[in-house]
């Protein structure tokens, strides 16, 4: 019996919530109608300022353009790598930042081999759409700093394997200091930390 009650009991809440079909049916503003809810009185407002459309043809078009190597450009893109990528990829770009030291998936070192082979563009429509575990940053870095961040990428990748003859004769004498004073300290980090 104590079954029976219980089944109609449902049966009746569930005739109850069919029936109930207000959402379809609620109060709206027409979009090109009239709107007492705002004080110009058209349903249909402008788009508050900063916004942009996902189709903005502007912001299209920066992606399509490669803008110029300088030094700006690389400044800029060592701003937003830092702020963006460094979370992530350290700064400078093995892989091993704070986030993978917390246990999200590591990313690969932007040294390894195939993204030094990589287009600029690559690290660009990577930014824009992700890969893997990494998600799309369309919506947070502009499309000129997408090209900022992959010239300064490039810039940490050339560093990486610049060869000492390749500097200038005071940055070398420094470099060669630095070997010294770590010969020195026994292969130790200047900071105190493991070699």
């Amino acid at each position: 019996m104590r079954y029976l009650l219980l089944l109609a009991l449902c049966a009746v809440l569930i005739i109850l919530l069919v029936g109930c079909d207000e959402m379809t049916h609620q109060p709206r503003y027409q979009a090109a109608g009239p709107g007492r809810l705002f004080p110009d009185g058209k349903a249909m407002q402008a788009p508050p300022a900063g916004a942009v459309a996902q189709d903005d043809p502007a912001r299209a078009a920066a992606l399509d353009r490669r803008p110029a190597m300088s030094a700006a450009l690389l400044a800029r893109g060592r701003q937003r790598y830092d702020i963006y990528c460094s979370p992530c990829h350290d700064v400078a770009g093995t892989g091993h930042g704070a986030v993978p030291a917390r246990g999200f998936p590591a990313p690969p070192s932007l040294h390894e081999p195939r993204l030094v082979q990589a287009p600029s563009r690559y690290f660009v429509e990577v930014i824009t759409s992700g890969h893997g575990v990494m998600y799309s940053y369309a919506d947070r870095v502009a499309p000129a700093d997408r090209w900022a961040i992959a010239a300064y990428i490039r810039a940490l990748q050339l560093s990486r394997n610049a060869p000492a003859d390749a500097l200038e004769a005071t940055d070398r004498a420094k470099l060669d200091g630095a070997k010294l004073d770590g010969a020195k300290l026994g292969g130790a980090k200047l900071d105190g930390g493991p070699p």
